[in-house]
Order: C-alpha cells, then sequence, then structure tokens
C-alpha cells in the first residue's frame, strides 16, 4: 500500500476526505493494467462503495485502460448517484433481491459484492437473512463466468483473548447472533458456488475499516468530545484505513480462485478503548470518564495473510487517531451510523 502521495498532517474538509478514500496506491494502478474485463460494484451506494469505486475509476484510468466501471444499488440518494456518474463511475438503479431485475444487468468481467444488511437486523431478521444468504445465490448464477470479490467481516470468528494476535483464516467460525451467523451464511454460498460453478472468488473478512465519518475511532471519538463514559466491557479493537482496504478489495480480483482464497483484512494495532480514549482526551482538551473493566477476550482479526499478499497498510493507527481527533474537534460532518462495535452478543 506505500507510495502514494505524501500523508498530510490533517484533513482539511470532505472534499480532501474523499480524495485521499479513492487515491490508488501504484499497486493499484498496476494491478488495474493487467485486469482484463469491466468492473461492476453490487451495493455500491454503502459507507465503502462510492470511495472504491472512485478509486477503482483513478486507477484505470491512470492505467491507460479503456474499462466500464459500473456501480449498481438502489441509489436512494439521488445526489450520491449523480456524484459518481461526475466520476465517470455509470450507474444502474437495482434492488438486488429481484433476480429478474439482475439478470438484465450488464456482463463484467470482474464483480465487487458489498450488498449486505446489518444494522437495523435485530427485529428483521427476516431481510437479514435474505440479503446475506439469499442474494449470494442470485448474483453467482448471473454472474458464473466472472471473477467475484465478497465483502464479509471478522463477526464470523469468536472472541478471543487479548493480546493473542486475533483468529486466523484458518480458525473456525463461530459466529455469535443471527447477524453474524447470517454472514457466514453469505460466505458459505460463495463457497458452494464457487466451488459448484469454478467461480474464481475472494472473501473480505473486514475487520474495522474507518475514515473520519464513521468507524469505530469516530465513534469514539465523538463520545470523548461529547464528555460520555466509555464502555469498556468490549476493551480492543483492530481497524484499518478505508482507503487501504478499498486497495486490497481490488487488488484481489487477481487473486480470485476455486474455492474463495479467504482474507482478514485489518490493521497490524490492536488497540485498546482505554489507551485510544484517553488519547482522544489529550488531543481535543477533553477529560475523558469510564464505565466497567475490559473482558479479556474482544472481537479482533489477525491481518497477516493479507499484509503478505499486499504490504502493510499505508496509514497507521496513530496517524488515524490524529485525523480523527482533529476532525471530531473542528465538528466535520458525520454519517450518523454508529457501529455498536461494543456489541458482545452480536445484536445489531
Amino acid at each position: 500500500m506505500e507510495g502514494v502521495a505524501a500523508i498530510p498532517s490533517a484533513i482539511s474538509n470532505v472534499a480532501h476526505l474523499e480524495d485521499l478514500l479513492s487515491e490508488p496506491p501504484p499497486a493499484a494502478v498496476e494491478g488495474m493494467r493487467r485486469l482484463d474485463g469491466d468492473i461492476i460494484i453490487l451495493g455500491v451506494a454503502g459507507k465503502m462503495g462510492p470511495t472504491l469505486a472512485r478509486m477503482a475509476r483513478r486507477a484505470t484510468d491512470a492505467a491507460g485502460v479503456s474499462r466500464r466501471v459500473i456501480g449498481v444499488s438502489r441509489f436512494t440518494s439521488p445526489s450520491q448517484e449523480e456524484s459518481l456518474r461526475r466520476d465517470g463511475i455509470e450507474t444502474i438503479r437495482c434492488d438486488l433481491l429481484d433476480e429478474a431485475a439482475v439478470s438484465h444487468l450488464p456482463d463484467s468481467a470482474n464483480v465487487i459484492f458489498m450488498a449486505g444488511r446489518k444494522f437495523g437486523s435485530s427485529g428483521a431478521e427476516p431481510l437479514t437473512w435474505a440479503t446475506n444468504c439469499f442474494l449470494p445465490g442470485i448474483i453467482c448464477r448471473r454472474y458464473r463466468r466472472s471473477r467475484i470479490v465478497a465483502f464479509s467481516t471478522g463477526n464470523v470468528y469468536r472472541l478471543t483473548a487479548a493480546g493473542s494476535g486475533g483468529s486466523v483464516e484458518t480458525d473456525s467460525p463461530q459466529p455469535v447472533g443471527e447477524y453474524a451467523m447470517s454472514c457466514l451464511g453469505r460466505e458459505r454460498m460463495f463457497e458452494h458456488f464457487s466451488r459448484e460453478w469454478e467461480i474464481p472468488t475472494a472473501i473480505i473478512r473486514l475487520n474495522y475499516a474507518v475514515e473520519m465519518r464513521y468507524g469505530v475511532l469516530a465513534d469514539l471519538a465523538r463520545r470523548v468530545h461529547a464528555g460520555e463514559p466509555i464502555d469498556l466491557t468490549m476493551g480492543y479493537f483492530n481497524v484499518i484505513w478505508q482507503a487501504d482496504a478499498n486497495a486490497i478489495a481490488l487488488a484481489l480480483l487477481e487473486h480470485a480462485s476455486s474455492p474463495p482464497l479467504v482474507v482478514n483484512v485489518s490493521g497490524p494495532e490492536e488497540l485498546g478503548v482505554r489507551e485510544t480514549c484517553e488519547t482522544f482526551g489529550r488531543l481535543m482538551e477533553r477529560s475523558v470518564t469510564f464505565a466497567g473493566n475490559e473482558a479479556p477476550d474482544a472481537l479482533l482479526s489477525n491481518g497477516s495473510l493479507g499484509r503478505s499478499l499486499f504490504g502493510n497498510p499505508r496509514v497507521g493507527a496513530s496517524q488515524l487517531i490524529v485525523w480523527t481527533a482533529d476532525w471530531i474537534k473542528r465538528r466535520g460532518p458525520s454519517l450518523d451510523k454508529p457501529t455498536h462495535f461494543e456489541s458482545r452478543n452480536g445484536r445489531f
């Protein structure tokens, strides 16, 4: 992930943030030069999708390759769709659970699957299961001649002891709660059809992508800035700069295989909630109060395999903490989507 423009000391505004999140590292440009065919991103209107689509477009253009980059979503925000189009991404409105509509989507040699349901799962479990488990079958049937990179989550793992290095890809999944179980179901559907139809597939177990408007760091910083007590029970976590996660997703198109390659995508640091919030307090000149004590285990992922394939993240956790503190102190915009990372019972 190294080798892009110099890392700034602060992120000035949303335009600057969006530019950084979609800036392709040289490896992504070279990957887009080698890759054949178009790229279609399913579920592009989520938290990561727009910047990933822009990175694919920018890397393709920098590589001098002619390629369609297509984003598919229901697009409940017309302004978001218009913004993607201005940046050279074709957009298609589609309910991906409508199999007839999916059958009319354009062919594409490369598929990035980002559709999923997490927040609001409690109380709407049938829709969560349909989105996370039935939908992958629809997509595999439609794109059985493509290569697929599918987003999943570290929530499929059990909680692991702090300081142990976190779960690795060969660990047996032990999901807690219906959301996490449905995410394992999503993986199993992609695995089944990858084996059955020899679809080259890669599965990303993400834990956790962050940027200034969203993510675990933003959640904690806002609570510190507001003077709210910080619950320490889920006392440890991993993060990765969203731009680094975007670059890995694009790179994995070349590594897709049958059976699927499964890769944890997370930063190398195991962060403590207590220490992170104390740092936020110093940077934002706020006192910090805590509630409870750290449990001995947490949802932690070991991203060594991904780093062996793609190198270290360009932006480390210490820089992310500084950026986030500055953004929150200046009351920068928020996506208003709390992560609820502190949940230990799997309810979202």
